[in-house]
């Protein structure tokens, strides 16, 4: 399945591409550079619907649990103190999505959208410690009924398109899909450090809506 926030982007790929193709078959006589376009628009028709596919995806069930919003790598996790949302201390947990990575995002948990804000920036590569900073964001605030979650979807070198069609006030339920960065980007999530325990390691590989990221501890 393709998802519906990429269709235009399909779209005028397709539409190019196949444009590409028939000029390339009936009017251009050289042998060598009518087989380079019509290779070179098969194969980018066939990376964007790659890219963007939409799988169905199982969310565990369990009203403490925090599932993974994104599809990707975790490549940090540590203590900081988050002054937006949580206003405490928090775990920070950061996925990286590369560009073959599902890039669909979906809601960690049950809730009410209480924050948002999107911060244009720059477009550093997404695995630097600075870009969860510096780079184009935006910020989601979830309070559940456990707890607050923050997450972020940060733009990066590759990735200028951030989609997140939310308001305040909006309900989310865990697993549903919810926007996406376009392209090569990164997801971090930020919880309450003394509510929480953490399920994932360095470098280890999540997908979004399926993998249990952490826990609600109850306390």
């Amino acid at each position: 399945m393709i998802t519906k926030y990429g269709l235009d982007v399909v779209g005028v790929v397709s539409f190019i591409c196949f444009a590409l193709i028939l000029i390339s078959t009936f009017f251009i006589r050289i042998d060598l550079l009518k087989y380079i376009l019509i290779i070179f628009s098969s194969a980018f028709i066939l990376f964007t619907l790659y890219f963007f596919r939409d799988p169905d995806r199982v969310t565990p069930a369990g009203d403490n649990l925090i599932i993974s919003p994104a599809d990707g790598k975790i490549i940090s996790i540590k203590d900081i103190y988050e002054d937006k949302f949580l206003k405490s201390d928090a775990v920070l947990i950061s996925i990286f999505m590369s560009p073959l990575n599902v890039h669909v995002n979906r809601y960690p948990v049950d809730g009410t959208i209480q924050y948002f804000e999107h911060i244009p920036g720059k477009y550093l590569v997404a695995f630097e410690d600075k870009a969860s900073d510096v780079n184009e964001r935006t910020l989601i605030g979830i309070e559940s009924k456990n707890g607050k979650v923050l997450f972020k979807q940060i733009a990066g070198a590759v990735a200028r398109r951030i989609v997140a069609d939310l308001k305040i006030g909006m309900p989310a339920k865990t697993g549903e899909r919810f926007g996406m960065i376009k392209f090569g980007s990164r997801v971090d999530v930020l919880l309450p450090k003394d509510k929480v325990t953490v399920k994932v390691s360095l470098d280890q590989k999540v997908s979004a809506g399926e993998t249990v990221i952490a826990e609600f501890t109850g306390e």
